[in-house]
């Protein structure tokens, strides 16, 4: 069988403008190396939000004729229909951090439900994590909060503002009550333990009765997925990165940006062609 390829989306594959961190000073034209082409895959309220590059969407599409490939992401539903990935639509797809298991396009009832009483066992409830957030967080540099398919809580914050104990207090917090918290660009996340990537991808396993699980992502969030894989990739920028995390079978890649999507592709694709 096919390798199943679990890949987080944002800032590991897509890349906004504010996270491209495009090689080369800026120069006059014909002086600045060479840039990469990109596409646009994402476009809200009627403007380009998200990208890869040319090569990447190339290797995307060659991706989707090798292995099963899997979308796996925070984003919620709605969220993630806004993104058109070059090559077919996936079959299978991950949001809301596993809460939802994408079947053609359509959330699978049976799992959403299988998650919801793991949560209602396991966790403290989702609106005393809401109030306690809304209450200790300072109102100078919170810009919104949040609630993502009634699962989990953000705020988008002003990063540069945030201090860093308070993010440290609130994982303290968050930890006693089975939860999970992830600072993330300008968001910072509240997410119930048991509610992983990893135990969704491994349900598209099991139903697919694919080969090697092949991973990758950026974030706290996505420590799971990476670890659960038989081979994993994290690029050199995002939470991760910055802490130094790694683990056996998982690759620290040195690219940032939107060329370690490139990369992240480019080994995915060697790796199931290796394996078939």
């Amino acid at each position: 069988m096919p390798a199943l390829v679990a890949s987080d989306l944002d800032r590991t594959l897509i890349y906004s403008a504010a996270a491209l961190q495009l090689p080369g000073p800026d120069a006059p034209a014909g002086e600045a190396p060479p840039a990469p082409r990109l596409l646009c895959v994402e476009l809200y309220e009627g403007k380009p939000l998200s990208y890869l590059t040319e090569t990447a969407a190339r290797l995307l599409r060659e991706l989707a004729g090798t292995a099963v490939f899997v979308p796996t992401t925070t984003r919620t539903r709605a969220q993630y229909r806004r993104i058109l990935l070059p090559g077919p639509a996936p079959r299978y797809a991950v949001c809301a951090n596993g809460g939802h298991l994408l079947v053609d396009g359509e959330s699978d009832p049976g799992w959403h439900r299988q998650v919801r009483e793991l949560l209602a066992a396991r966790c403290a409830p989702l609106a005393e994590v809401r109030e306690h957030l809304l209450r200790t967080a300072g109102p100078e540099w919170v810009r919104a909060h949040r609630v993502a398919e009634d699962l989990f809580v953000y705020l988008v914050v002003d990063r540069e503002r945030v201090p860093e104990t308070w993010v440290k207090d609130l994982g303290v917090w968050a930890e006693e009550r089975g939860w999970t918290v992830s600072l993330q660009g300008r968001k910072v996340y509240a997410v119930p333990q048991p509610l992983t990537k990893s135990a969704a991808v491994r349900e598209v396993a099991r139903r697919t009765g694919a080969g090697p699980v092949l991973g990758a992502g950026d974030s706290l969030l996505d420590a799971d997925l990476l670890l659960a894989a038989d081979r994993a990739w994290r690029p050199g920028h995002g939470e991760l990165a910055g802490t130094g995390w790694t683990a056996p079978g998982v690759t620290a890649l040195p690219e940032r940006g939107v060329l370690a999507g490139e990369r992240i592709v480019r080994e995915f694709l060697w790796a199931a062609r290796a394996h078939r």
